[in-house]
């Protein structure tokens, strides 16, 4: 086999990690996680050592309580709850300069954060594991598969993992990138999720989660994704409100087509205020269905630039899937990979 046709883990394969989703439009109970990261004092409660940074956004979204209702409404309905806090040692510092790796480590080295045993690195008084909730091995980064997550994760046989919880531009936001490049569906819970400022929280929920997920939702509305999962599937309806991975409205499904032998399957959303033209969304686009919304992985913001003015035809779509790994002769046309440092 050519070097082209194996990922970077050694497993043959012609993409990676594959993407771990089978069809659903919902949140199968079965397979689905919620991982609350960092919902510690330091962060969540007054006097924390990052109080004063994190409170405006703290606030603003009523981040505990949303958590807390999160939390409670994964218990209920049988989903995993997992904890992944931080807590720092003197062996950190001291053996590996983690003070010396990044400005948000230095941050928390001066700002005495997440010390081990502290009140600060201690879960939230409103925000407490319980029974069967399981709590991780701590991080010491931004990314908490860096943990024992991915061990949890395979065990309970997990393909959606729903985050929350502290910070939204660093450790949800690594987390998240790092899941779905693992091939995990990824949804942000915006509600559920703070930031150390207000334009960090706007850059990753309407910027940077809408492209390294699959969604950006609220509680209720993953609550209600959740209930859905239990009773018989439903398919898109005329009447449906469309939105975007960054939650933003596109509008109202005017009409469902099935598949053809010339045309992709589509929904209709007709011209209006937000667009110019009509627009014909992939039946494939749509990654979520809750109530009578359903959620497209593509944001508002980009829509408009997506070849959908008109049905994707069969040949289309052949098109955008390129060509096979085998009839490809060189990977990068005037250049083949550099394999093994030559």
């Amino acid at each position: 086999m050519s070097p082209m046709h194996t990922d970077r883990r050694g497993r043959d394969g012609e993409g990676g990690a594959p993407y771990l989703l089978k069809g659903e439009l919902t949140f199968p109970r079965d397979r689905t996680a919620l991982l609350v990261i960092d919902p510690v004092n330091d962060f969540l409660s007054e006097g924390g050592a990052a109080w004063e940074m994190t409170k405006n956004t703290v606030r603003l979204h009523n981040v505990v309580e949303n958590l807390k209702r999160a939390i409670q409404g994964a218990r209920e309905r049988g989903i995993p709850v997992l904890f992944g806090p931080m807590a720092y040692t003197e062996e950190d510092y001291v053996h590996h300069e983690l003070h010396r790796r990044s400005g948000i480590n230095r941050i928390m080295f001066e700002r005495k954060m997440f010390l081990a045993g502290s009140w600060g690195a201690d879960f939230h008084p409103d925000l407490q594991p319980q029974g069967d909730d399981i709590v991780l091995l701590p991080h010491k980064g931004t990314d908490v598969f860096e943990t024992d997550l991915p061990d949890h994760l395979q065990r309970l046989g997990v393909t959606h993992l729903v985050i929350a919880g502290m910070t939204a531009n660093l450790c949800c936001e690594g987390t998240g990138r790092r899941a779905t490049e693992e091939g995990y569906d990824v949804t942000f819970l915006s509600n559920a999720i703070g930031s150390e400022s207000i334009p960090s929280y706007e850059a990753s929920i309407h910027l940077n989660y809408p492209l390294i997920g699959n969604a950006v939702m609220k509680v209720d509305e993953f609550l209600a994704a959740v209930d859905a999962s239990t009773e018989a599937p439903v398919p898109v309806r005329v009447g449906d409100t469309v939105r975007g991975s960054d939650h933003l409205e596109i509008g109202e499904v005017e009409k469902v087509v099935e598949a053809s032998e010339t045309h992709e399957a589509y929904m209709l959303v007709s011209r209006g205020v937000i667009f110019k033209t009509d627009t014909y969304i992939p039946l494939n686009a749509v990654v979520k269905h809750a109530g009578n919304e359903v959620f497209i992985n593509v944001p508002r913001l980009v829509v408009g630039q997506m070849p959908w003015s008109e049905p994707t035809t069969r040949k289309e779509r052949q098109e955008k899937q390129g060509p096979r790994a085998g009839e490809v002769e060189r990977l990068y046309g005037s250049r083949s990979p550099s394999i093994h440092g030559r």
